[in-house]
């Protein structure tokens, strides 16, 4: 019997526009996999629509232990996986729950941008990524910049 400590969030790379396809049917043989997405408004030429898309592109997490990784190529979408110093990425478990915490509150969150300079190492104090270690990459009047550390990613924020 496989135990939840043996299983592991690997990120597999998948072709354009192919998330949400590659985790239906991952989820069809079994594998659970969790594909982020947020809703965005896109513009056509003579309307605008809600569309969902991945939050993040041509990236879906699977759960997988080591031996059954190559599972996942029996969906023609997956290219390969994410490679991190020369091994397959593992996200942790609290990684994937941050995501998910972060997608389900509302858009709304109290953003307050203090005398921050490039360069500076944060704890943020509020909102979904609480208690994320961060370093500031841009400040401006209308967005800035973070990179969370422990997520590996780089976060965008309007203000």
């Amino acid at each position: 019997m496989i135990t939840k400590q043996e299983l592991n969030w690997f990120v597999v790379y998948t072709k354009p526009k192919w998330e949400k396809k590659v985790a239906e049917q991952l989820e069809k043989i079994g594998v659970e996999c969790y594909c982020p997405l947020i809703i965005k408004e896109k513009q056509w030429s003579d309307r605008k629509k809600k569309v969902e898309v991945p939050l993040f592109n041509s990236y879906v997490f699977v759960q997988l232990t080591e031996a059954s990784r190559n599972l996942v190529f029996q969906s023609p979408g997956v290219v390969r996986y994410l490679f991190w110093l020369g091994k397959p990425a593992i996200v942790r478990d609290n990684e994937i729950n941050t995501i998910k915490q972060w997608l389900d509150k509302p858009s709304s969150s109290d953003i307050v941008i203090s005398n921050y300079n490039v360069g500076d190492k944060i704890k943020v104090e509020s909102g979904p990524f609480l208690n994320q270690d961060a370093v500031i990459k841009e400040v401006n009047k209308n967005h800035f910049v973070l990179v969370l550390e422990s997520l590996g990613c780089v976060l965008r924020m309007d203000i």
